[in-house]
């Protein structure tokens, strides 16, 4: 399978993809819901990326990006998946009390022919980065993550997933994406 080149810089947004170990729906729980979502308003905050839209479902998170000057999105990406697998497996081995603990630490054991430094894995070594050139690219990547919970049946209607966010109508024009100008849009949303 062919590589896709990336470009990493802060001309152009980043559909990333980041799917769990084993596809584990460790995000059925809410409580690694919110810290998914914690964690992810954190690195906005710290590592200055503008987030035009994500959605987190029980295995996989779809964000849409536009990097700062701070971090690339890979490095965005290994934050969020360290700070995330750090709290749950933490929180999963403080309550082995609990059989869906157990059941999830289980799940995240990485195999004995596995040579690494660590026993546990919850995301998958590498996610999808996608570079994203144009205004009806954006419209359509926006719209698969929307929809993701509704395809899913976990929810009538895009609007009704709390797990998800888009940050308002964006107004992108080809001198944006020419110029490597950062998105405007009506309204920055919550998340």
């Amino acid at each position: 399978m062919p590589h896709l080149k990336h470009f990493n810089g802060q001309k152009h947004l980043h559909y990333l993809t980041a799917n769990t170990y084993r596809k584990t729906r460790i995000f059925d729980s809410d409580r690694y819901k919110r810290k998914f979502v914690e964690t992810l308003n954190d690195l906005r905050s710290e590592l200055g990326f503008s987030l035009i839209g994500y959605v987190l479902m029980p295995e996989h998170s779809h964000l849409l990006i536009w990097p700062g000057p701070l971090a690339n999105p890979s490095q965005i990406m290994q934050k969020l998946s360290e700070r995330t697998a750090n709290h749950i497996l933490r929180n999963l081995r403080e309550n082995l009390a609990f059989p869906w603990c157990r059941k999830m630490l289980k799940r995240f054991a990485l195999p004995p022919t596995v040579h690494d430094h660590a026993h546990y894995r919850v995301w998958n070594r590498r996610g999808y980065d996608m570079n994203i050139w144009s205004e009806k690219k954006v419209r359509e990547k926006l719209n698969y993550m929307h929809n993701n919970p509704v395809r899913r049946g976990l929810v009538a209607q895009p609007g009704d997933w709390p797990w998800s966010r888009r940050g308002g109508e964006i107004l992108l024009s080809r001198r944006q994406f020419s110029s490597g100008d950062e998105p405007a849009t009506l309204s920055k949303g919550h998340g």
